[in-house]
């Protein structure tokens, strides 16, 4: 009992004050690289990606962090403080080339992999204490993924797939409509899967094609008398 009312009347030591002060210092730099990480997240959650906001925080925040210990490990007396650091960029490529699938005639995942590999940019840029730059980039990432991608949709310089649903009463008759609206629109028609469900008929396939050709060829699949109901979803590994 003694021994602890001595300690804590001893006056307070500038190397514990020092360190409460870095300690503190690294759970700022960690909490803004897991609100940061996670806006990106949650614009990758809202267009349901892969990488949504629990991944990108957690990249973000742990290449903050691996950026603070490289320096701490290095110690004062070595020079390259940055040896830990420089190997985050070969794990996060790595996990980055997990995203990428390539499916039949396209490949997937290039956005979300990009996205992953900046991410970690704004993580070591929050662990290197560059609050300012990692606020930035974290802003410009975001107007690329939603304003840029809008951009693109609108001005028909990106293709992307989209699932086509027809319903209606007799499967035959609609696969025959389906064909001739895509013949007049120059696509090809693959992989067709049809069922029933009581009296329903489904036919499903997938189109990849601009804003505009999507428009042109719903236009042309609605006006056919043999579809009831034409439904579109967005194929959900498309990137």
């Amino acid at each position: 009992m003694t021994a602890g009312l001595a300690q804590i009347a001893q006056p307070f030591q500038f190397d514990r004050l020092q360190q409460m002060v870095v300690v503190n210092h690294a759970v700022g730099r960690l909490l803004l690289a897991c609100a940061l990480g996670g806006l990106v997240g949650l614009e990758r959650e809202m267009n349901r990606k892969a990488a949504g906001v629990r991944t990108n925080l957690l990249i973000c925040m742990g290449c903050a962090f691996f950026t603070l210990l490289s320096a701490v490990l290095a110690g004062d007396s070595n020079p390259d403080k940055g040896r830990v650091a420089s190997n985050i960029v070969q794990g996060i490529g790595f996990l980055g080339a997990g995203l990428i699938l390539h499916n039949k005639s396209r490949v997937s995942g290039l956005t979300s992999a990009a996205s992953v590999f900046v991410v970690a940019s704004i993580g070591m840029a929050c662990g290197a204490g560059l609050y300012l730059a990692a606020a930035a980039a974290t802003a410009i990432v975001i107007v690329a993924l939603e304003l840029v991608g809008f951009l693109e949709r609108r001005a028909n310089l990106k293709t992307y797939s989209l699932v086509y649903e027809a319903r209606g009463a007799d499967c035959t008759l609609m696969l025959s409509s389906i064909l001739d609206a895509m013949d007049k629109a120059g696509q090809r028609l693959a992989e067709v899967v049809h069922d029933s469900i009581g009296g329903l008929q489904r036919v499903s396939f997938t189109i990849i094609a601009s804003n505009r050709q999507h428009e042109r060829l719903r236009g042309k699949l609605t006006a056919e008398p043999s579809i009831d109901k034409l439904l579109t979803f967005r194929d959900p590994e498309e990137d």
